[in-house]
């Protein structure tokens, strides 16, 4: 449904159309910027000749970091869904960007942490977040208040669609 639907059936008024326009052009934004994020990554990639990993899967590389974690930890931190995160684990694993191992208690579970080659990744994609890093603060475009302000309110939403999830009314 578009906004200009949303807005069209609906008999609120003047102010809570306004409301809900900036909020669903948010929603739009916010998808865009994701979508723009995993081109970046994939530029960055092409422009250092790693073809053979995505975006999403040098994101994930990134956000493992220096842990060791399972499918599920990572699900529950909010950055992946379901069997998404269970097919790129498994391709990192096949390509030699990860190691795995089953847990000693809990044998169903797989922990895994990063090979050498996956860190060289992580690596990339940090250095690549550090120049953005500096080029919005020296270009003008954000600086640390808009940074605070902007990262506040996207937990606020987050809290909010957290609990809708959790707490149906």
């Amino acid at each position: 449904m578009s906004i200009h639907s949303v807005l069209h059936t609906d008999q609120r008024s003047g102010a809570d159309k306004g409301f809900i326009s900036g909020y669903l052009e948010a929603l739009a934004l916010v998808e865009r910027l994701h979508r723009l994020l995993l081109d970046v990554i994939k530029d960055e990639f092409e422009r250092v000749n790693v073809l053979e990993i995505n975006a999403v899967q040098a994101l994930l590389l990134f956000n493992i970091g220096d842990n060791e974690v399972t499918a599920g930890e990572l699900k529950s931190r909010g950055y992946y869904q379901g069997s998404n995160v269970s097919y790129n684990l498994k391709k990192l694993v096949e390509m030699g960007y990860m190691h795995h191992q089953r847990c000693e208690i809990d044998r169903r579970s797989v922990r895994v942490k990063l090979t050498p080659s996956g860190r060289d990744i992580r690596d990339v994609v940090a250095h690549l977040f550090e120049r953005h890093a500096d080029g919005l603060q020296s270009k003008g475009v954000l600086g640390p208040e808009g940074l605070i302000e902007i990262t506040g309110a996207l937990k606020r939403m987050e809290r909010y669609w957290t609990d809708q999830i959790r707490y149906i009314y």
